[in-house]
């Protein structure tokens, strides 16, 4: 806890990350506490998924620390990697209730169909998701995310194949959830409107 009995959130000290034999990243300190939103910038290669596969715990770092202070009550990380794993054969909605029961979600129906609402996509519940477009897919691995209602979002190139109407809506998505005490750290090139968002630009590959 922080000094003032506030939830510390996430703080990161001399990170590094090792991949092929070599050092992607390295002394990479910041800190993010409820409310904030950090986004990584950066050129292909330079670490920013590596370094969200190290908070979702994907990955082991080479040195350095992740430290977590959340509250309990809630899952601690909803992360939203570059591929979705949907089964391309259920209907949209039974895909990711399955998500959302191996989750362990309370009432996981009502969460996804409100989840779905939320990326415009209730229309399409009962349909197969192999039959979705690029976009329709990645904003259905995001309604994932915001059906887990978990503390911390890591999201991955989260407009990635969405029009300017559908990354205004995520934009929103993310003030609301960053509104009710959240956090969210976002790898992306480009830029989000978000008051509560800072930016840490990762350098040029070695």
């Amino acid at each position: 806890m922080s000094a003032g009995g506030q939830v510390g959130g996430i703080e990161v000290a001399g990170l590094a990350a090792r991949r092929g034999g070599r050092i992607v990243f390295a002394d990479l300190s910041f800190s993010l506490h409820p409310g904030g939103a950090l986004r990584i910038t950066g050129p292909n290669g330079v670490g920013k998924s590596t370094l969200l596969r190290l908070c979702a715990g994907l990955l082991a770092p080479a040195a350095g620390t992740i430290a977590f202070d959340l509250p309990p009550g809630r899952p601690p990380l909803g992360y939203l990697a570059e591929a979705a794993a949907l089964d391309g054969e259920r209907p949209l909605a039974q895909a990711l209730g399955f998500w959302a029961r191996m989750d362990g979600l309370p009432h996981p129906d009502a969460r996804v169909a409100a989840a779905l609402a939320d990326v415009a996509l209730a229309d399409l519940a009962t349909v197969p998701v192999r039959m979705l477009s690029t976009g329709q897919r990645r904003r259905a691995a995001f309604a994932r995310v915001i059906a887990g209602r978990a503390f911390l979002w890591l999201l991955d190139e989260p407009t990635n194949g969405l029009d300017a109407a559908a990354s205004a809506r995520l934009e929103v998505l993310v003030e609301r959830h960053l509104e009710a005490g959240g956090m969210a750290i976002v790898a992306t090139h480009l830029p989000l409107r978000l008051p509560a968002m800072r930016t840490l630009a990762f350098g040029t590959r070695p």
